[in-house]
């Protein structure tokens, strides 16, 4: 029986089987022609008969096993090639990934490091919807193509918003720090993202021009949401006073003591079940976030809120780009261009 590995060539199980059918056929042309009349001869043809379709058989299931197995292998090459895509792309928005060194040994770590992956499949399809409203923009389409686009866009918002909550759900710190996002955006995030109220700001320059009652509105949202922000920002505060007043008020470690949580295990307990709200402060902060752009919408007519989301987005893009000239500036140079010595600082 002709058996096919898979590491055997197809046109090599082919070639074997053929030859093997061809003996098996030599044979029994040979026994027919001898003798069709004994019956002893007869049975020799039909049990080579038998063992020429058993071989057959065998070889149709070794193919099929081998067509089998490729594909696999390519299906498991063109994954493989569409994660390596993802994960360049991760890099170049100056998301964390792991290397294999590090991979994460814990439900926190592994839970970042799969919204960190949606988070940026989720940036590449926000780039897709931007881009076609921009060009529904610029190719001046009717306000019923462009509400399609807008709708679609603030449902994506939701749906980031979605994910980080899971995400604060598995690691609130993850979320709080924004590691997913690039160092300069970093530097201008509000509870581990945008402030809206600044936002709003940003906007009001691609927002003209206003009606009165559109100004107003506009005005009384940017109030509305700075007394949020604070009311949050105080929170948080509070919180962090709290648990710092909890680690400092306990008595001192006896000599010989290293000092460590399980010397004040009470006290670890208390402060791990006030961060544990840590979650609920970002929740609202997102709840504000979405709440203000879907305010924000029903207060601009439809070219407006285009025009909006539309400067939300190059605002972001240009953080990033931002980021990624900050990291790839030429060292040891000032603002003005000529070298500095930067050992100055150190000593």
């Amino acid at each position: 029986m002709a058996y096919a590995s898979p590491g055997t060539d197809t046109s090599t199980d082919l070639d074997a089987d053929e030859k093997n059918q061809m003996l098996e056929l030599g044979q029994l042309a040979s026994l027919t022609a001898s003798g069709s009349g004994d019956k002893s001869k007869d049975k020799l043809g039909q049990k080579a008969l038998r063992r020429l379709a058993q071989n057959r058989e065998a070889a149709r299931k070794s193919r099929l096993r081998k067509k089998a197995y490729v594909e696999q292998l390519e299906n498991s090459k063109l994954k493989l090639a569409q994660l390596e895509q993802e994960l360049q792309r991760a890099r170049q928005q100056g998301i964390f990934i792991p290397t294999p060194g590090d991979q994460p040994h814990s439900t926190n770590e592994n839970g970042a490091l799969a919204f960190n992956m949606d988070y940026a499949r989720w940036q590449e399809d926000h780039n897709k919807q931007t881009n076609e409203l921009r060009a529904l923009l610029n190719a001046h389409a009717s306000d019923d193509d462009l509400w399609r686009i807008i709708d679609s866009i603030m449902a994506h918002y939701g749906e980031a918003f979605r994910l980080k909550s899971v995400a604060a759900k598995a690691d609130a710190f993850h979320v709080l720090s924004a590691m997913w996002k690039t160092p300069v955006e970093r530097c201008f995030l509000w509870l581990g993202e945008f402030r809206p109220s600044e936002l709003l700001k940003l906007l009001a320059s691609h927002l003209e021009p206003l009606t009165e009652q559109q100004f107003a509105s506009i005005c009384n949202l940017q109030q509305s949401s700075q007394q949020a922000e604070e009311d949050l920002s105080q929170g948080l505060k509070v919180l962090q006073q709290s648990v710092a007043e909890t680690l400092a008020s306990g008595s001192l470690c006896p000599a010989g003591s290293s000092g460590n949580a399980a010397d004040s295990s009470g006290q670890m307990a208390v402060a791990i079940g006030k961060l544990g709200t840590l979650e609920n402060f970002l929740q609202e902060a997102d709840n504000l976030r979405l709440q203000t752009l879907q305010q924000m919408q029903r207060i601009l007519t439809t070219r407006q809120s285009a025009r909006a989301l539309l400067a939300i987005s190059d605002y972001f893009s240009r953080l990033r780009a931002l980021s990624s000239l900050w990291i790839a500036r030429p060292r040891g140079m000032n603002s003005a261009g000529s070298s500095v010595d930067d050992t100055r600082y150190f000593q």
